[in-house]
C-alpha cells in the first residue's frame, strides 16, 4: 500500500487539532454581528448625546446673552451727557418681566425705578465727568406726579451746579412737561409741540349693558363715596363721588401747577391751559410755535439738531459724526455708582401696586410676600427701624391684615414703624399704614378712601333669555348659596352684607386708634373718600410732609440712631431667568422702538389704555372675590402700565371661582 501521508499537508496543532478552513473568495469583508436592539440602543444614546450637546450650547448662549444684558459699570466715555433715555415708565419698583411675555413677543414697557434716576441725577451733579444731562422724552409714557416731582428736585440740583440740562421730545404731554420744564433748554420737534390735558376724563358704566345681558351684580359696600362699585351699579357717576373726585384732581392740579411755574416762572401755562386752540390759531396753527410763543418751549429743531447742540457742550468721539454726543447711557452711570452704605441700617420694605392675596411678583403687593419682607427686616442683624414705602391703591383686605400683622410682629421687637408714602396710598394702602408711628406723605399724594366693597355677578336672568333654568333642593336657607346661576337669595346677600360691615367697622376703628382719634371724628372723613395729601394731613390722617428720605430721618431720630445711617431694601429682585429672556429676546429694545412718536401716535396709546382698563373693569367684575380695600379710580393716577395678574384668596375668591 503507497503511503500518501508525506505528501499530505501537515497541521502545525498536531494530528488530532482540528483543520483550518482555508479562506474563500469574499471572506476579507467584514460582517457585522451588532444585533437590531443593540443598532437601536446606538441610535438612542447618539441622540441623547447630540441634545445634550444642543442645550450644553444653548446654556452658554444664554449665559452669554445674560452677561451681556447686565448693566456695565464701565463707562463707554471719559467724560459727556448723562443720558436719561426714558423710553417706557417711571415707577416705584419695576414689574417682573414675564418670560412668557417676553418670548411670544408680548408687551413689556420698560420700566425705570424713580430712585435709580434721582440717585444717577445727585452723583452726576457732583461729578466732573458729567458735563451735561439730557432728557429723552420722546417715548416717555408717564409715572405718579409724586415721584416726577421727587426727579425733578434731583435735576434742580444739576443746575445749582452750573451743568446744563437739556430735554427733548416730538411732542411733551402733562407727565413729560413736568420733567422738561426742569431743564434749562426744552426742545421740540417743529411737527410736534406742547398739549397739557392735567388730571381728569371719563369712565365706562355697564348698568344698562349689564341689564341688558341679564346680569344682576351683587355688590356689598360701605362708604357713600366708596365709588370703585359705581359701573356696575349705575349710568353714571354720583354726585357724591363726583365731589370727591374734583376735590382731590384740584389739589394735584395745584401742584402740578406750582412746581412747573417754579421751575419755568417765565412761561405763560395759565393762559396756555386755558385755551389751547386760540394759542395755537394765533400761531397759524402751529403747536410749536404756539408752545414757544407761550415760553414753553426755548428750542424748535429736529432730533438731530438737538444732538448737534448737546455735542457742542460736551464733546463727540468723532468730528466726522458731529450729531453722535459722547453719551452715558443711565444703565452704566446707575452701576458704577452704587449707593453708599455707611452706618446703620434702616429696613426700606416697598409696598408696590395692588395689594393680592399670597405670594407675588414685583409690581404687584403680595400679603405673603410683603409680610415675610416685614419678618425678614425685623430678623435681620443691625436693623434699627422700618420704613414702609407704599404706592398702591389697596386691594385684598386679608392681605393687607397680613401685612399689618407682620408690623405689629416688627413692632413688639421694639422697632421703631415709619410709613412714606409715594404716589397713592389708599384704601388698603391706607390699611398697612396703620400700625406706624409716623405716617409721611406729599401733598400731592392720594390717600384716604376708607371703605371696603365686595362683588358677585349672578347670571339667572341670562340664562333665562335663552331658555335655560336652574332648579333644586335645600336643607338650608345657604344650600347651594351664592347659586351663580340660580340666583343669590336674601339669606346670602345679608350675610354677606354684614361681612363686609364687620371688616368696614374694623377699618375705622383701626384709624381711630392708630390716629389716636374718636370713632365719630374718623367716620366722617372715611366712607370711602379720597382725599390728597395736603388735605389728609389736615384731617389728621398723615402726620407730616416730606418723601422717603424725611421718613427714614424720623425713623432714625425714634430709634435714637446716632451718626449715619441709610437704606437697607428688602424686596425681591427681577430673576436672573426673565432679565436673560428679556435680553435675548430684546423684548424692551421691541417695545421702546414701538412705542409712539407725537400727537396722534399718543391719542392711540391713550386708545390703548383705555382698552386696558375696560379690561381690568371686567376682570374685577369676574374676579373680585375676596373683600377689598380698594381705591380703583386711584388707578388713573399711577403709571398705565400691564401688570403681573394673581387669584385672590378667602371667602369671596372661593365663591368667584364657582362661576369659572
Amino acid at each position: 500500500m503507497n503511503d500518501t501521508s508525506a505528501n499530505a499537508p501537515q497541521n502545525p496543532a498536531g494530528p488530532w487539532a482540528i483543520p483550518v478552513r482555508r479562506p474563500l473568495p469574499g471572506d476579507d469583508k467584514p460582517k457585522s454581528t451588532t444585533s437590531f436592539p443593540r443598532k437601536v440602543w446606538n441610535l438612542l444614546v447618539a441622540i441623547k448625546d447630540g441634545l445634550a450637546l444642543v442645550f450644553l450650547l444653548l446654556f452658554f448662549v444664554a449665559l452669554f446673552g445674560l452677561l451681556a444684558g447686565r448693566p456695565n459699570a464701565g463707562l463707554p466715555v471719559s467724560n459727556g451727557a448723562l443720558l436719561l433715555e426714558l423710553d417706557g415708565i417711571v415707577t416705584e419698583q419695576p414689574a417682573e418681566i414675564d418670560p412668557l411675555a417676553a418670548l411670544s413677543g408680548g408687551q413689556q414697557f420698560r420700566e425705570y425705578r424713580t430712585r435709580d434716576i434721582v440717585h444717577a441725577l445727585e452723583t452726576a451733579a457732583e461729578d466732573k465727568r458729567v458735563t451735561s444731562v439730557v432728557l429723552d422724552l420722546d417715548r416717555f409714557l408717564g409715572g405718579g406726579q409724586v415721584s416726577l416731582a421727587d426727579i425733578g428736585d434731583a435735576i434742580d440740583k444739576v443746575r445749582a451746579k452750573k451743568k446744563p440740562v437739556l430735554a427733548f421730545a416730538t411732542a411733551y404731554t402733562t407727565d413729560s412737561y413736568q420733567l422738561a420744564a426742569h431743564a434749562s433748554e426744552i426742545w421740540v420737534d417743529e411737527i410736534g409741540g406742547v398739549a397739557i390735558a392735567g388730571p381728569g376724563g371719563s369712565r365706562l358704566y355697564y348698568k344698562d349693558l349689564l341689564d341688558r345681558l341679564g346680569v344682576t351684580t351683587h355688590i356689598y359696600r360701605v362708604g357713600t363715596f366708596k365709588s370703585a362699585v359705581e359701573p356696575f351699579l349705575r349710568s353714571d357717576q354720583s354726585p357724591e363721588a363726583k365731589e370727591a373726585d374734583l376735590a382731590y384732581a384740584g389739589v394735584l392740579w395745584e401742584q402740578w401747577l406750582g412746581d412747573v411755574k417754579k421751575a419755568r416762572p417765565k412761561a405763560k401755562v395759565d393762559a396756555f391751559v386755558a385755551s389751547p386752540a386760540d394759542a395755537v390759531r394765533a400761531a397759524g396753527n402751529d403747536l410749536s410755535k404756539a408752545s414757544a410763543d407761550a415760553g414753553l418751549v426755548d428750542k424748535l429743531g429736529s432730533r438731530m439738531a438737538f444732538s448737534r447742540r448737546v455735542a457742542e457742550i460736551s464733546g463727540t468721539m468723532n468730528d466726522e459724526r458731529p450729531w453722535e454726543f459722547n453719551a452715558i447711557p443711565l444703565d452704566n452711570w446707575v452701576a458704577a455708582n452704587p449707593p453708599k452704605t455707611p452706618g446703620s441700617a434702616i429696613a426700606v420694605v416697598p409696598v408696590i401696586g395692588e395689594i393680592v392675596d399670597g405670594d407675588a411678583p414685583n409690581g404687584l403687593a403680595g400679603g405673603e410676600t410683603i409680610a415675610q419682607h416685614i419678618l425678614d427686616a425685623a430678623a435681620a442683624d443691625g436693623v434699627k427701624a422700618i420704613v414702609l414705602r407704599v404706592d398702591s391703591p389697596g386691594g385684598s383686605v386679608m392681605a393687607s391684615e397680613q401685612i399689618r400683622q407682620a408690623l405689629l410682629a416688627a413692632k413688639a421687637k421694639k422697632l421703631p414703624i415709619v410709613v412714606s408714602m409715594a404716589n397713592v396710598a389708599a384704601s388698603g394702602g391706607y390699611w398697612i399704614a396703620t400700625p406706624a408711628d409716623r405716617i409721611f406723605a406729599e401733598p400731592d399724594t392720594i390717600t384716604g378712601s376708607i371703605g371696603v366693597f365686595g362683588i358677585l355677578p349672578s347670571f339667572d336672568r341670562t340664562l333665562a333669555k335663552i331658555g335655560v333654568n336652574a332648579d333644586g333642593i335645600k336643607t338650608t336657607p345657604l344650600s347651594g348659596q351664592p347659586d351663580l346661576f340660580g340666583g343669590i337669595n336674601d339669606e346670602f346677600n345679608a350675610l354677606a352684607q354684614a361681612s363686609v360691615e364687620d371688616v368696614y367697622a374694623r377699618f375705622t376703628g383701626l384709624v381711630a386708634k392708630s390716629r389716636k382719634q374718636p370713632l365719630d371724628k374718623v367716620l366722617p372723613i372715611a366712607e370711602g373718600r379720597v382725599w390728597a395729601g395736603g388735605t389728609a394731613r389736615q384731617i389728621g390722617l398723615v402726620d407730616q410732609f416730606g418723601g422717603l428720605r424725611d421718613a427714614m430721618a424720623a425713623a432714625a431720630k425714634i430709634a435714637k440712631i446716632e451718626g449715619d445711617y441709610h437704606a437697607k431694601y428688602f424686596e425681591d429682585e427681577p430673576s436672573e431667568f426673565s432679565k436673560m429672556l428679556a435680553s435675548l429676546t430684546g423684548a424692551e429694545q421691541q417695545e421702546s422702538a414701538a412705542l409712539p412718536r407725537g400727537w396722534f401716535g399718543i391719542a392711540a396709546l391713550n386708545r390703548q389704555m383705555a382698552e386696558r382698563r375696560l379690561v381690568q373693569d371686567l376682570a374685577m367684575l369676574a374676579n373680585a372675590g375676596s373683600i377689598q380695600a380698594a381705591c380703583l379710580d386711584c388707578r388713573a393716577y399711577l403709571p398705565a402700565a400691564p401688570r403681573p395678574s394673581a387669584v385672590p384668596d378667602g371667602l369671596f375668591a372661593q365663591l368667584a371661582l364657582l362661576l369659572k
